[in-house]
């Protein structure tokens, strides 16, 4: 009997051992695939001809090579583009050269700190080639869908979970070709884009337009760097509602003109969603002049909660227009919490839709231990290594 338990558990124990190493050897075989870059789209990637639309599937870049964007390149519905680690595009052709991402399309830039992924341009200055644009399914206050100024591709819905991939560690180099004064790209702009997706660690750097520009959506946004730009660093519209952490912007010495430029819906004020943005952690630089002198021009029923704001070198801190938004500092629905000023002429000036001079103090509190961005007016940590120009 003894003989035959002892039989019996030896068996047990070589089936046990044998499952054992069968299930780590799946595990180890489903780690490998993993890692393996996916194509399986119709879509060939050409490094010297990098164009086209990517229609299904999802296509991988390979960071060994570079990409010469010759035309536009679109990520449709239901497609994925990924952007490994180290991936450099070189745009060319001004405004038929960008990246967009259609309304239910995926980009995915998984860059990282020692190598982040760069789009930039043939012709080192801004303007030379689009930028990236990306359209979601998330709220907007104007019809539904309404297309992008820049590609013409639909945008805004009701999701406002709307995922359309995520980005860490991209450097946007030399955008914002322009169609006319009235119509151009921006570094990164997002339209009607959903909280779903994931913004971290981006950097434009010197595009003819604004930074990154929010046109309605919930995305949230952490760890943006806009330096150089020829408009505004940061500008949203349309009624965007995001949280937003950790936002660095600076200007350069001859060019440059708002830190930030916040509008609801210039069409309708009270437009609904309203734009109504949490921010938290903002270092604003501006170069002493210019003809939109201003670190914060709010206006056109925007509001927004902001705190922890260090402003350098702007003749003007607050500049509120408009009777919605100016309502907004009176009941406190626009307010900005713990700035710190240094070298700025006017902290605050205000002015009615029918033009009257009207005091808006009341929208910020001063707190000279501001941080701003994580280091007040030099450069945060978080955003040294992977940045250019600064």
């Amino acid at each position: 009997m003894k003989k035959s338990i002892r039989n019996a558990f030896g068996i047990l124990l070589l089936m046990s051992a044998v499952t054992f190493v069968s299930c780590s050897s799946d595990d180890n075989s489903s780690d490998n695939n993993q890692e393996q870059p996916i194509n399986n789209s119709d879509f060939k990637a050409n490094p010297e001809d990098f164009r086209g639309n990517i229609k299904s599937g999802t296509v991988t870049l390979d960071a060994t090579k570079t990409y010469k964007l010759t035309g536009a390149i679109i990520v449709e519905n239901s497609a994925t583009l990924i952007i490994p680690a180290g991936t450099k595009i070189i745009g060319s052709g001004g405004t038929s050269s960008y990246i967009a991402v259609a309304q239910g399309g995926k980009i995915e830039v998984n860059g990282t700190a020692t190598n982040p992924v760069v789009m930039t341009s043939t012709n080192q200055t801004p303007g030379s080639w689009g930028g990236l644009v990306i359209c979601g399914k998330a709220p907007i206050n104007k019809a539904i869908p309404s297309q992008a100024e820049v590609t013409g591709l639909a945008y805004g819905g009701t999701d406002a979970n709307d995922n359309s991939g995520s980005i860490k560690y991209l450097r946007i180099e030399y955008s914002g070709a322009n169609f006319s004064t009235e119509k151009e790209f921006n570094g990164l702009s997002l339209f009607g884009v959903g909280k779903g997706t994931k913004i971290e660690y981006v950097q434009i750097y010197k595009g003819s337009d604004d930074g990154i520009e929010f046109f309605g959506g919930t995305v949230d946004t952490k760890y943006i760097v806009s330096t150089g730009s020829e408009d505004d660093s940061f500008d949203w519209t349309e009624g965007w509602n995001g949280t937003n952490e950790y936002w660095f912007g600076e200007q350069r010495a001859d060019i440059g003109n708002r830190g930030v430029e916040a509008d609801n819906n210039s069409s309708n004020h009270l437009a609904t969603p309203i734009s109504n943005p949490t921010i938290s952690n903002v270092t604003l630089i501006g170069r002493g002049d210019g003809s939109e002198p201003d670190a914060f021009k709010l206006r056109v029923g925007t509001l927004a909660t902001i705190n922890n704001v260090v402003i350098k070198n702007f003749p003007v801190g607050f500049n509120v227009e408009h009777d919605e938004s100016i309502a907004g500092v009176t009941n406190g629905t626009l307010k900005v919490t713990n700035v710190k000023f240094e070298n700025v002429t006017t902290k605050s000036k205000g002015k009615t839709t029918a033009g009257a001079t009207v005091d808006v103090s009341a929208i910020y509190t001063e707190n000279n231990a501001a941080t701003g961005a994580g280091n007040g007016s030099s450069l945060p940590t978080w955003a040294q290594g992977w940045t250019i120009g600064l």
